[in-house]
């Protein structure tokens, strides 16, 4: 999901400074809401440095490829809201791709507000969907695998319309754009068939170590109702 260097430049880059803003607006509305209903203050630093280094992990380690105007990433974002909440998962991916870029990819810093956005509003979109097709009285790790595919799906498919907008935006609606756009699209919902399963799989774990995934390092929801 990463946007290459040259796809949006000059002027137009503005435009990333206000959708990161209102990005990290939402972060830190769901951030707020964690340390109100998900353990405090310190619970959330602590599931924030573990989204991160686990972010930091996926973009360095996991394999990516360059497709038409981005490369395909498993980000794994449903699973981080899964395990940690969804307040630490936007920190984790905020700060895990800031880390990336500053030390590991600096010609990717001048498109952190475009990447930013990608990752962080798809995600806040399926914190609100988890609200709607997860009952209240479920917990994460009696999750059904229609419920991880949806999330996924929801997250994966907001990443490639943020990345489509600015490809767009950036070059507008030439062929070339529309063809380049079309095969990462096409390449990136791939995922989908990968991150259920490991949203399912990590959660079977979590459920047969429960002893282990409870208290400040996880998220309350993933062995208890809302």
């Amino acid at each position: 999901m990463h946007i290459e260097p040259g796809v949006v430049d000059g002027a137009k880059i503005a435009l990333s400074y206000a959708t990161a803003a209102g990005g990290f607006a939402m972060a830190g509305k769901l951030a707020h809401n964690d340390v109100r209903n998900n353990g405090g203050v310190a619970p959330l630093v602590l599931r924030s440095l573990i989204a991160t280094a686990l972010v930091f992990s996926f973009f360095e380690v996991f394999p990516h490829h360059p497709v038409g105007v981005s490369e395909v990433h498993l980000i794994l974002g449903s699973t981080l809201l899964l395990l940690f909440g969804a307040g630490a998962a936007s920190i984790g991916l905020a700060a895990g791709l800031l880390i990336q870029g500053l030390f590991f990819a600096p010609f990717d810093l001048p498109q952190y507000g475009m990447n930013v956005t990608t990752l962080l509003v798809p995600l806040w979109g399926i914190s609100l969907l988890a609200k709607r097709i997860v009952p209240d009285a479920t917990p994460y790790v009696d999750l059904k695998y229609s419920q991880a595919l949806a999330l996924s799906t929801a997250y994966q498919g907001g990443i490639v319309a943020w990345v489509a907008f600015w490809a767009l935006y950036g070059h507008g609606f030439t062929a070339e754009t529309m063809t380049e756009v079309a095969s990462f699209g096409a390449a990136y919902m791939t995922v989908i068939i990968v991150e259920p399963l490991a949203d399912l799989a990590v959660l079977a774990v979590a459920k047969a170590l429960r002893r282990q995934s409870q208290g400040p390092l996880f998220n309350i929801r993933l062995h208890q109702g809302a």
